[in-house]
């Protein structure tokens, strides 16, 4: 089973860019490009259908093409609101498909096989979720979910109160699945103006 036929992906850009100043931090330019479109190049091949998780206008994102999903609770819950939106769309426009990957905005450089190697992780160990992790680090917003995990994480919400990511996660006994990052690691998120910075010279290296 391929991914790109098989698995919806949702990159998640509703976070507040605190340490970036503010705003929507996937829109800062990078070697010529927005960080989410290096996303979006990167993600879109990977799976059957790509959908953008943000909050507020979402004509600030018209450029992207993308369907904009917003978070179906309220008061900005993080990531997990990002991901059970995802979800939401899925079971109204793909009701077949039963797996979401989840991409950061703010992480240029990750895997281009990722959702095919999480997929097939996820099949053969029998698991529901799968998150990734490179230098011994855990990367939880770099997830693959199983659709049925959808009423789990909209019962968390519903109480107004969201854990950590990687803490929901880790609750939930994931599957690990460790990708390289000899040369770079390319799970580096671009969280301060430094970051952006030191990126520079990375994407003319990373293909």
């Amino acid at each position: 089973m391929k991914a790109s036929e098989s698995v919806v992906g949702v990159i998640l850009a509703g976070g507040l860019a605190k340490r970036m100043g503010g705003g929507d931090k996937c829109l800062l330019p990078l070697a010529g490009k927005s960080l989410l479109q290096r996303t979006i190049e990167r993600a879109q091949p990977q799976v059957s259908n790509l959908i953008l998780n943000a909050n507020g206008n979402s004509l600030r994102f018209a450029r992207s093409r993308l369907p904009v999903v917003a978070d179906a609770n309220p008061n900005n819950l993080g990531p997990l609101a990002g991901i059970h939106a995802g979800m939401v769309w899925m079971q109204v426009n793909t009701p077949k498909l039963e797996w979401l990957i989840s991409f950061a905005s703010d992480t240029p450089f990750f895997p281009r096989d990722i959702a095919d190697k999480m997929l097939s992780a996820a099949l053969s160990g029998d698991k529901r979720l799968v998150v990734a992790t490179s230098n011994t680090r855990v990367h939880p917003v770099f997830s693959l979910w199983h659709v049925s995990l959808a009423s789990k994480i909209s019962a968390q919400l519903v109480t107004g109160e969201a854990p950590r990511l990687q803490e929901w996660i880790n609750a939930s006994e994931p599957l690990e699945i460790n990708f390289s990052a000899e040369g770079y690691d390319p799970f580096f998120n671009i969280n301060t103006p430094q970051d952006l910075y030191a990126a520079e010279p990375l994407a003319a290296l990373v293909k």
